[in-house]
């Protein structure tokens, strides 16, 4: 009964028939199989345009290579202060940027607004050899707070970002959960909106470790093959993320695994909202959600078994709580009951 994260989950099946296929016999290395060939026009089809897809294994990787193209090292990248790239990466944006600096915003339930991005830009020094150079914007979608970017909200952002030159980088780790939640085509989320690349995640939902970086302007990708090289990203058997890659988008499985997990979450929402000490702490999505419980309350679900992260540190009453594509509806009901139990 584990709701730490998505990332706990296995392997699911589809993806592991298709390793165990991909396992069968001999193929060229570095990208030169057939499955990795196949990728750009199935993943130029699912976005209804031209793209040039690079598979990685992480993604620290994927956003990290993704920013090296669009930053240069005097560069500055736009951010939400709690985006995985400036809490979570280890510095790898400034290390693969050769020294680009992130500059942070704040947001309600963790997304930019277009007119804070636009002040922070009308007062960048673009320009000044003193300062950094505005070079992208980068948002989380779904976000950190497990809440999603309309396309409307995006554009908006993009908008602002042509307007002082600035390219649009998005961090898609749980992309699949924004797109099953707002009903909408990968592409309205995506280059119709605005963004540049996306980062691709599948490994929180359903794959071993598999992302894609995905160049929606492929005239934009020219140095990313050797980027990856350089930083030790290119795989001799890149078969192995390819097919998991390939399996993913076929017969809608990334949605399927999202909506499933999507699905789990808002009954817990459901059921929490109306507990007279359960905070829901944010609008619940996609497939997270924060809580503000009491201690007794934390302390009695946890043993019963239960396993979430606090998300402040250890002496906060802030929890998060994660759904995932194999969450089983049964754990989902005992959770269920075990804070109804405990705050009653």
């Amino acid at each position: 009964m584990n709701f730490c994260s998505d990332n706990v989950t296995g392997v699911c099946p589809e993806i592991m028939a298709a390793l165990a296929a991909a396992n069968q016999e001999a193929a060229m290395p570095y990208g030169a199989d057939e499955c990795t060939q196949r990728l750009e026009a199935k993943f130029s089809e699912l976005f209804e345009r031209e793209v040039a897809v690079f598979p990685v294994a992480t993604g620290s990787a994927a956003n990290s290579l993704a920013l090296s193209v669009l930053t240069p090292p005097y560069g500055a990248i736009y951010c939400h202060e709690e985006s995985h790239i400036n809490v979570d990466e280890c510095g790898a944006p400034e290390f693969y940027t050769a020294g680009a600096k992130l500059v942070t915003l704040k947001g309600t339930d963790c997304q930019i607004h277009p007119s804070d991005l636009a002040a922070i830009l009308d007062k960048s020094g673009a320009g000044v050899v003193h300062r950094v150079q505005p070079a992208a914007a980068s948002i989380t979608q779904s976000t950190e707070a497990g809440t999603v970017y309309l396309p409307e909200q995006i554009a908006e952002i993009a908008d602002v970002a042509r307007a002082h030159n600035l390219y649009l980088h998005v961090d898609g780790a749980r992309f699949a959960n924004a797109v099953a939640s707002l009903d909408c085509s990968p592409a309205d989320l995506t280059w119709r909106s605005g963004a540049d690349v996306l980062c691709f995640g599948a490994t929180k939902n359903g794959a071993m470790a598999a992302e894609a970086v995905i160049f929606f302007k492929p005239e934009l990708a020219q140095t990313f093959r050797f980027r990856r090289k350089r930083s030790g990203h290119l795989f001799s058997k890149m078969r192995f993320l390819s097919a998991q890659l390939e399996a993913y988008i076929t017969d809608d499985l990334w949605l399927k695994n999202a909506a499933r997990a999507n699905t789990m979450a808002t009954k817990l929402a459901r059921e929490f909202v109306n507990l007279p000490l359960v905070k829901l702490l944010h609008p619940v999505e996609a497939n997270e959600l924060f809580l503000e419980l009491p201690e007794n309350v934390i302390n009695g679900v946890l043993a019963d078994g239960f396993k979430f992260y606090r998300w402040q540190g250890e002496s906060s009453n802030t929890v998060r709580i994660v759904t995932a594509f194999d969450t089983k509806e049964e754990d989902v009901n005992a959770l269920i009951e075990s804070v109804k139990r405990h705050c009653l």
